[in-house]
C-alpha cells in the first residue's frame, strides 16, 4: 500500500495488549488517525479474530497492526490466523518471540509488512537479518513484556545500524514523550498503558480504575506470572495474595481462579502521567494539538511518506 501512513493524524500507535485489545479500541484508534494495534496472536479465538479484521476493513483510517508472534504463527491456530490476515490483506503484522523469517515471507506474499518487537541490540540485528520491514524497540518502563534498556541509548544505537521504520515503546503517555521518541531517532511512538485508560479498552473496570490512581512507585517488574519479565501494578498483586517472595522468583502457579493479565493487572511506568479515563477520539485530538506544540520541528509526515515510497518501490 503506497499510502499506508497517509491517514495518520499523528505519529502514534496503540499497542497490541492482552485483554485490553478490543474491536472498539482498534476501531476508535483507526478512525482517530492512530495505528491500531490488536493482540491477535494470543488469547483471541478465531471467530473474534475474524470479526476484528472484518470491522477494521470497513474503516477508512489509520492502518491496523496485528500482533502474531513468530512461534505462534508456526502452530496450527497460527496458520489459520495467517490465512485470515492474508484474506483481509492486513498491511502490518507485529512479530516477536522467535525467528520471523517464515512470517516475513508469508506476509510479503500479500504485500504486507512485518515489524519485529525487540528489546536488545542482538534481537534487532537478528530481526534485520531475517528481512523485517521495521522494528519496534521496547524500552524500560513498558507495560506488559518490558525491555530493560533506556531509550536514550537504545533508540540511537539501533538507528546507527538501521534507517527504516522505527517505532519506540516504553513509558510514553504524553506529547512530550512522543516528541522525545522522535528526537532520539524514532518515527512513531507507541503507547499501551495510556490506551488501557480509555472506555474502549477491553479490560476489567478494576484495571482501568487502578491505572487512573496508581503511581509510578506502584509498578513492579516480575517474571513470576508467565516466565517473561513484565511490569505489574503492585495493588493488583496484593489483591491476588501475591507477596514479595512470590514475585521475586521464577514462574509460579497462579492462585485458583486468577489469571495473569486478566486478573493481575499490567501497566507501564507511564501510569504516573495518566490522571483520567479518556475516550480515544478525545485523547487523539488532545495529543495531536499538544504534539504540534511540543515538536514543531518534526517532519514526521515527510519521513513516513518516504518510508511508504520505499515500501512500494
Amino acid at each position: 500500500n503506497p499510502a499506508m501512513f497517509e491517514k495518520l493524524a499523528l505519529p502514534l500507535m496503540c499497542a497490541p495488549m492482552s485483554f485490553a485489545s478490543s474491536v472498539p479500541l482498534a476501531s476508535a484508534s483507526a478512525r482517530s488517525g492512530v495505528v491500531a494495534g490488536w493482540q491477535g496472536g494470543t488469547l483471541t479465538r478465531l471467530d473474534e479474530f475474524e470479526r476484528y479484521l472484518a470491522g477494521l476493513a470497513a474503516i477508512d483510517g489509520a492502518p491496523p497492526i496485528v500482533n502474531l508472534p513468530s512461534r505462534i504463527a508456526a502452530e496450527p491456530e497460527g496458520e489459520a490466523k495467517l490465512a485470515l490476515l492474508e484474506a483481509h490483506r492486513v498491511p502490518l503484522v507485529l512479530s516477536s518471540l522467535g525467528d520471523p523469517s517464515r512470517l516475513v515471507e508469508r506476509v510479503h506474499g500479500w504485500g504486507g509488512r512485518v515489524v519485529q518487537d525487540v528489546t536488545t541490540m542482538r534481537h534487532a540485528e537478528k530481526a534485520l537479518a531475517a528481512g523485517v520491514d521495521g522494528l519496534m524497540v521496547t524500552c524500560s518502563g513498558a507495560g506488559g513484556h518490558t525491555g530493560f534498556l533506556t531509550p536514550f541509548a537504545f533508540v540511537p544505537a539501533v538507528r546507527r545500524i538501521y534507517d527504516g521504520l522505527l517505532i519506540v515503546a516504553g513509558g510514553i503517555a504524553d506529547a512530550a514523550g512522543m516528541a522525545g521518541a522522535l528526537a532520539l531517532g524514532g518515527d512513531i511512538a507507541c503507547m499501551g498503558t495510556r490506551f488501557i485508560a480509555t472506555p474502549e479498552s477491553g479490560v476489567a473496570e478494576g484495571h482501568r480504575a487502578m491505572i487512573e490512581r496508581a503511581g509510578i512507585d506502584r509498578i513492579v517488574v516480575s517474571s513470576a506470572m508467565n516466565g517473561v519479565p513484565a511490569n505489574w501494578i503492585r495493588d493488583s498483586l496484593d489483591e491476588a495474595g501475591l507477596g514479595d517472595e512470590d514475585i521475586r522468583g521464577p514462574k509460579i502457579p497462579m492462585p485458583e481462579g486468577v489469571r495473569a493479565w486478566r486478573d493481575i493487572y499490567s501497566a507501564g511506568q507511564s501510569v504516573a502521567l495518566i490522571e483520567r479515563i479518556e475516550p480515544v477520539a478525545d485523547l487523539a485530538a488532545r495529543l495531536t494539538t499538544e504534539f504540534a506544540a511540543a515538536a514543531p520541528w518534526s517532519r514526521w509526515r515527510e519521513r513516513l511518506a518516504e518510508i511508504d515510497r520505499q515500501w512500494s518501490a
